[in-house]
């Protein structure tokens, strides 16, 4: 009887050593389970215990109270792009426009992110899009258009003073599009084109006032260099002309000089180089086939033995005996002129 009552109570008691080493195992899965906890790079978790905020996880390897401690938030931390809605915006001058864009933010405090501010995506987008009307609705149609940049950036520096509580920066806002109403495109298109043809039509005319001023000033400049050409010309022409006075007066003195000396030849020289002249005047015309010659040509080459026998006595040395010269042609005899018959009267008889 006692045998068999210690056979059961061992094998109760085997029992319940099997099944708390059971209990042991799955104790022990369930701590490690619990307690440690592997952050991702680019995030950060924040412990919450009994419900109050604890401390913060970083990326790695952490442990954490198990069955005591829990995970509160889970928090990136790179910087995140967020879409602002298309929303309608009355600007100052009573123009309505669809403007919609993007925000850049990043969290740099993962408590204040977490515990701050319910739902900080939905926070940080109605806050932009109020501010985005507060901004453009503080300026003309023109200025939404031209002055993008300036509107991003104080819309940047609102936004991010005002996010500063949240543990959230922002980096950067771009409104991606502002669309005004058909008809008011309508006619700020006509307006351009007004104001490029306007353009066009100033410049043309510029053009041609340009064109009109460097053309006078051409003329200008020309007739300025003509003028002075001629004046340049006539010095010269005149320069020319009394120098050729002053070499025919020398000419003149000597001829008559030596006509008071005695030699009748200087005048011989004188009137063959003016029959010279003549003739080759007469020979240079261009539209002269014949030469005529003169009744008197032989007087002409009279002349030119006197330039000869002129020229000699010039080269003969002082002193010596003069060469003696060669015959001179004598010059042909002129032909008789022919005599014009005076003409008779007629008076109708047969002569």
């Amino acid at each position: 009887m006692i045998a068999a009552f210690v056979e059961l109570l061992r094998e109760w008691l085997m029992d319940i050593t099997g099944g708390l080493s059971i209990a042991i195992i799955v104790l022990v899965i369930l701590t490690i389970w619990f307690g440690v906890k592997i952050v991702p790079q680019g995030f950060q978790w924040t412990i919450e215990r009994f419900g109050r905020y604890s401390r913060t996880l970083h990326p790695g390897l952490n442990l954490i109270v198990p069955f005591i401690d829990r995970i509160g938030r889970k928090l990136t931390m790179m910087e995140t792009v967020l879409e602002v809605p298309s929303q309608e915006v009355i600007t100052r001058d009573n123009a309505m426009v669809t403007v919609d864009g993007v925000i850049f933010y990043q969290v740099m405090n993962a408590p204040d992110a977490a515990y701050q501010v319910t739902n900080l995506t939905t926070a940080i987008t109605n806050l932009t899009m109020t501010n985005i009307r507060t901004v453009m609705g503080a300026m003309d149609l023109d200025e939404l258009l031209s002055q993008r940049d300036t509107i991003n950036g104080r819309l940047m520096r609102v936004i991010d003073e005002a996010t500063q509580p949240w543990g959230v920066k922002v980096t950067r806002i771009e409104i991606m599009e502002i669309a005004p109403p058909r008809d008011l495109v309508d006619s700020m298109a006509r307006q351009m084109k007004a104001e490029r043809d306007k353009r066009a039509s100033i410049l043309e005319a510029e053009g041609r006032r340009q064109a009109a001023i460097l053309e006078a000033e051409g003329r200008k400049q020309a007739s300025i260099l003509e003028a002075e050409g001629q004046r340049e010309a006539a010095f010269r022409e005149a320069e020319a002309r009394e120098r050729s006075a002053e070499a025919e007066a020398m000419a003149t003195r000597v001829v008559s000089e030596a006509i008071q000396a005695g030699d009748a030849r200087a005048i011989s020289y004188f009137l063959g180089t003016a029959y010279i002249e003549a003739l080759k005047a007469m020979a240079s015309a261009p539209n002269h086939k014949v030469l005529m010659m003169p009744v008197e040509a032989g007087a002409v080459i009279g002349a030119l033995g006197g330039i000869a026998e002129l020229a000699r006595d010039a080269m003969q040395p002082t002193g010596g005996p003069a060469p003696a010269a060669p015959p001179a042609k004598a010059p042909p005899a002129a032909a008789p002129r022919p005599t014009a018959s005076p003409r008779t009267p007629w008076t109708g008889e047969p002569s």
